[in-house]
């Protein structure tokens, strides 16, 4: 059976395409959404195409970092950015915005960008998840990533 390499998962923000950008553009938000992601260093929020910053990861026991760069900024449509690990690309993570009803459908997606045994062999060691439960894993944490920026979107107005 060929793997997954790629997921998507949505919901709709009580919140304008505009605000739920804002708060998804600063990416040191991530560590309060993300159940993997405990925080983020980077320079100068909100991040734009180009910018640079690093993640630092926990899932149980297991603790990584990870740098990334933003690929895609376009407000209010799409946020894209890619991470590593010693160099070696791990994924691609966006966030595209289309308005819907009077709120916003936010689709966070996913795109394995490992290649090799390597990679795999560092996802392993480091994070805990083997290939095929990457997938489970992500989708799980990309639920409750979107819930909880629908909830701090819908509190902030």
């Amino acid at each position: 059976m060929e793997r997954l390499r790629s997921l998507e998962e949505s919901a709709v923000v009580d919140a304008s395409p505009e605000a739920v950008y804002r708060l998804v553009s600063d990416l040191r938000n991530m560590g309060r959404w993300s159940p993997e992601c405990r925080k983020v260093l980077v320079s100068s929020p909100p991040a734009r195409r180009g910018t640079r910053f690093v993640g630092l990861n926990r899932r149980g026991p297991f603790v990584w970092f990870t740098t990334g760069r933003v690929t895609q900024a376009r407000e209010d449509r799409e946020f894209t950015f890619e991470v590593s690990a010693f160099g070696l690309p791990l994924a691609r993570w966006g966030y595209r915005f289309e308005p819907e009803g009077a709120g916003t459908r936010v689709t966070e997606f996913w795109q394995d960008l490992r290649t090799g045994r390597l990679g795999d062999t560092l996802g392993a060691v480091f994070a805990g998840t083997n290939p095929e439960r990457r997938v489970a894993v992500n989708r799980a944490g990309m639920r409750t990533t979107l819930e909880r920026i629908a909830r701090e979107a819908a509190q902030r107005g």
